[in-house]
């Protein structure tokens, strides 16, 4: 009991510090060192687990070892796929190809004259957009160009239009996802097959729930707020579009197709279709990457030294993934690892199943703590790296395997990004549409509980039934 009190007492600390805009790597990997010191010092019966089985002889150094076997277990695996998936979304940015695939799914939004139809299918169109574009508030900015503008033209309210374009990428969907390919990881299955045989059930369930209760939820606040939404002249809506286009990259149509290439050949080449060859995440990445750079070759043959200079954008994207989420990566997997050292972790999975709660309800455990970690710190990476380890933990021995727990927990996580007002992605779509963060956040409220609620549903029917 004392141990999981100093475990409460440091992750408090650091939830309050990360609240309070301190850097989230910084705080997570002291945080973690904390644990790792006081179980050191005051409890050195304890086992403090390894990647490695190679101490260097005295506890003190063998703490700054494990940050070195986290650093290179993750960096050789996981790292590199996110790392991938990072350059080959900035590179096809920096072509004006995620421009185009992105003009090409909304344009025909504008062509519906009821606003908030409109609204609720621009979330699904939002969500299929994030299985290629991964990053949450990447996406949200594309869509605050393209989107937004015409959502505010059909005549509903500039926080309606900002709270959908908050919750677009909830559910962190496809091989690209960091938290996809960890989950995959942790269940120890292909990320393929993690997507098409669970990811997508799950999310074809969920979609549809947060599209209708978008619909009614914005009715609601802007007759609320005593907006009414007054439809304009279609032609209005269309020169509002292409207004705001003028500042775009202008790349060919069928740039459009680039982005989807990587996922269309790790589909294809799996065991879903054609299981003798298997083509993995990063290796599909750099092929789309340089197709690209070869139709950006063709296309500006005039100014090919500018071609090979761009191509740089590629590798200063894995970069700037490694700088942000692997590091984070790594910092929430030491801080998860220190409390498992200090065995706070042992203790809260041994009391609940010690009364009586079962998977399913080791599973609601385990996501409330996830969600609450999330709205928390505004980041569904910290929180779903931080958690993500114990899922083989809970479930051994259970017929259902870590899948049951691990999926739930993926998707808790990215749902409960958008129910926090300190979140990247609903800071900006806030300022966009000139309201607080708090305002957007209880208009996502009630779509995506009610997501919340399908997921356990369906988990608890199809995946740990």
């Amino acid at each position: 009991m004392i141990e999981l009190i100093i475990a409460i007492v440091v992750s408090v600390v650091a939830a309050t510090l990360i609240v309070k805009k301190y850097q989230p790597h910084t705080v997570l990997l002291l945080a973690g060192l904390t644990l790792f010191a006081v179980t050191a010092i005051f409890y050195p019966t304890h086992d403090i687990v390894f990647k490695k089985d190679d101490p260097t002889g005295w506890a003190g150094f063998d703490i700054f070892e494990h940050i070195h076997a986290i650093m290179s277990y993750r960096l050789a695996g996981l790292g590199l796929i996110i790392m991938a998936a990072g350059g080959f979304a900035k590179y096809m940015d920096h072509i004006g190809a995620t421009q185009a695939m992105v003009n090409i799914t909304t344009r025909p939004l504008a062509r519906i004259g009821a606003p908030y139809v409109v609204l609720a299918i621009g979330y699904a169109v939002g969500q299929i957009l994030n299985i290629f574009i991964p990053s949450a508030a990447g996406l949200a900015m594309l869509l605050l160009v393209t989107l937004y503008p015409t959502l505010v033209k059909l005549g509903v309210s500039r926080a309606a239009a900002a709270a959908m374009i908050g919750t677009t990428s909830v559910l962190d969907l496809g091989p690209a996802s960091g938290t996809a390919n960890l989950a995959a990881h942790t269940a120890n299955i292909d990320v393929a097959i993690f997507f098409a045989q669970y990811q997508i059930p799950l999310a074809a369930c969920i979609v549809p729930v947060i599209c209708i209760l978008t619909y009614f939820s914005a009715k609601y606040f802007d007759h609320k707020d005593n907006h009414e939404a007054i439809v304009p002249h279609h032609g209005d809506v269309m020169d509002g579009m292409n207004a705001s286009s003028d500042d775009e990259p202008h790349a060919p149509a069928f740039y459009a197709l680039l982005p989807i290439l990587p996922l269309t050949l790790i589909l294809i080449f799996s065991k879903l279709l054609i299981h003798q060859i298997e083509l993995g995440v990063v290796t599909a990445m750099i092929i789309g990457a340089l197709i690209g750079f070869f139709c950006e070759m063709f296309r500006n043959r005039h100014k090919m030294d500018a071609v090979f200079k761009g191509f740089m954008v590629f590798f200063r994207g894995m970069g700037n993934m490694f700088s942000t989420i692997i590091s984070l990566i790594i910092c929430a997997e030491f801080f998860a690892a220190g409390l498992k050292a200090i065995g706070a972790i042992d203790f809260m999975i041994a009391s609940a199943q010690n009364a009586g709660f079962g998977i399913m309800g080791m599973m609601l455990v385990a996501c409330g703590l996830v969600a609450v970690t999330a709205i928390m710190t505004g980041s569904g990476n910290a929180a779903f790296f931080s958690f993500a380890s114990l899922a083989p933990n809970i479930t051994a021995g259970t017929a259902t395997g870590a899948v049951s727990m691990l999926l739930p927990l993926q998707f808790t996580a990215g749902i409960a990004r958008s129910l926090s007002p300190v979140s990247g992605v609903i800071i900006a779509v806030a300022e966009v549409a000139e309201c607080s963060p708090i305002d957007i956040v209880k208009r996502t409220a009630i779509p995506l509980v009610g997501g919340l609620i399908t997921l356990f549903a369906y988990n608890a029917i199809f995946v740990a039934g």
